[in-house]
């Protein structure tokens, strides 16, 4: 039996392909290109957009045919017992711990961007023009004099499509690699990666760590079993949210304990709503049972960040069927507004070119053969259309990523994608609430206005000694000195604290205080 814990009876089944996070009807929440990032909404105008929704039209056509050709799974409830061995099955059902946010594989890179790349009326049309010049009546020189720049073009694309997938691919292995700690049987820890966790484990998060899958909570260091979390990366929200271990196990002496129970905890089937959750536990002890309901408050979803103490907690659900997996949406390329603009612009001067080479033929004079010498004049009159428009567009676009990621004055911004960064040059106006989505949500006290009269961290000497002068009893109660003193008074105390009591390594209790 490995060690850890095991899982489970199935209660309900629900179809869905296995390769797509979405399931349920609850509204979904982003998480980034990968499980990190936020989606990127452009506004266009009508004749942009219509041709945009053609194109995702045909994206859509080809990935629905793709999607025909995958393997089905079913969704289970589980339930789980706790250092006794398994119920029924292996969790081997379950899937693999593992976070993959990248676009392509070995061998979809290729077909892939090819199609991409090919979807645009620009590159079209030079691999007609290219593929022309294998036809010997209409042949004006050498194929190399197409075909090389096409070749130059598609590489240079291709390189940029490379470098994003391996950024992605290496971040995926930082976060699969981080190291948990995992009870075993019998007492004691092990160090294993958030890649070899399963269904069944018993992990410990330490403050400020990643929750790396949907956990049951079990046990905190503080002793009420509260603790806080952060649910930025799932929700956009940076308050702290507070949850509650499961009262019988947090009433336990000790954290080898747990592994001793004759424990069973049930877990519906994987959905998407991360407001919800519907459990329960039953333990067994001396022929006596006792059971009670587990709810959204006593779950700790996956990449949330332990804010406070430290946690056990029992894996419920593992990868796909986590909670921030299952509101993902399938990664898809993506395409700015100037890509779009350019390439209606290609249409106009392909029609341009036709007209003109209609033009040389009538001047030339019509014969039978007229059509070849229109397709003669239209591939003299091609290179109208330049094609180093588009190696300069993608180089410029490597070159925007690269400074973007090492500016100094925006330290720690990381690039997801390179295929849009001139759209920041179209941004006139940010409008942000105080979420987090856009912003840090950081509240940092800069300046305090009183009437006519403003202090700022420069002069907060001035406040304190205003503050000192109103306690001393001697100043009017519609003195300036007294009004400051209220003014700090309201903002010590207009906003929430909870005490939270840890226990050092050494066993020393300690207390701090934490925003809720």
């Amino acid at each position: 039996m490995r060690q850890g814990l095991r899982f489970s009876r199935i209660r309900d089944t629900t179809s869905v392909d296995e390769d797509s996070p979405l399931m349920g009807d609850s509204p979904s929440t982003s998480s980034a290109d990968d499980a990190y990032l936020l989606p990127t909404t452009f506004t266009s105008s009508s004749t942009i957009g219509s041709g945009r929704s053609r194109l995702s039209r045909c994206c859509d056509m080809f990935r629905c045919c793709f999607n025909m050709f995958r393997r089905k799974r079913t969704l289970h409830s589980r339930t789980l017992r706790i250092g006794h061995g398994s119920v029924l099955g292996s969790t081997n059902h379950f899937p693999k711990n593992v976070v993959c946010n990248q676009k392509y594989t070995l061998f979809t890179f290729l077909p892939l961007v090819l199609f991409q790349q090919f979807k645009f009326f620009l590159n079209l049309y030079f691999l007609l023009m290219a593929c022309s010049q294998f036809i010997p009546a209409i042949q004006i020189g050498a194929p190399i004099t197409y075909w090389g720049p096409l070749i130059f073009v598609l590489t240079i694309t291709i390189f940029r499509e490379a470098i994003d997938d391996v950024v992605r691919y290496v971040r995926d292995r930082e976060v699969n690699s981080e190291q948990y700690e995992r009870l075993k049987d019998g007492g004691g820890t092990e160090t294993i990666t958030s890649a070899s966790i399963r269904v069944g484990d018993l992990i410990i998060v330490q403050k400020d760590k990643r929750v790396p899958a949907d956990v049951v909570l079990l046990r905190t260091t503080e002793k009420s079993g509260a603790c806080f979390i952060r649910t930025d990366q799932l929700d956009g929200e940076t308050d702290w949210k507070l949850k509650i271990a499961v009262p019988f196990t947090q009433s336990l002496p000790n954290d080898d304990a747990v592994m001793t129970l004759n424990c069973e905890v049930y877990a519906e089937k994987p959905q998407k709503d991360i407001h919800a959750f519907v459990g329960t536990y039953k333990v067994t002890e001396n022929d006596t049972v006792q059971d009670g309901s587990l709810n959204v408050e006593n779950v700790l979803w996956a990449n949330t960040v332990l804010a406070s103490g430290r946690a056990i907690g029992l894996v419920v659900y593992t990868g796909r069927e986590t909670r921030a997996v299952m509101n993902t949406t399938v990664p898809e390329s993506k395409v700015g507004l100037l890509d779009l603009e350019v390439n209606n612009l290609t249409k106009i001067l392909f029609l341009f070119v036709v007209v003109l080479a209609a033009v040389m033929v009538v001047m030339k004079g019509l014969d039978p053969l007229w059509y070849r010498y229109l397709m003669r004049f239209i591939l003299l009159f091609s290179y109208i259309i330049p094609i180093s428009l588009r190696v300069n567009l993608d180089m410029a676009k490597l070159f925007f990523a690269w400074q973007i990621g090492r500016d100094k004055e925006i330290r720690e911004t990381v690039v997801r994608s390179s295929t849009i960064p001139e759209e920041l040059g179209r941004i006139s106006f940010l409008l942000s609430d105080k979420t987090g989505t856009l912003t840090k949500n950081e509240m940092h006290f800069k300046k305090i206005h009183l009437g006519t009269v403003a202090f700022s961290s420069d002069s907060f000497a001035d406040v304190s000694r205003h503050v000192e002068s109103a306690y001393s009893g001697k100043l009017a109660k519609n003195s300036f000195s007294m009004k400051l003193q209220t003014a700090v008074e309201a903002i010590a105390l207009c906003h929430n604290v909870t005490p939270i009591l840890e226990a050092d390594v050494d066993g020393a209790d300690r207390r701090q205080a934490e925003p809720a």
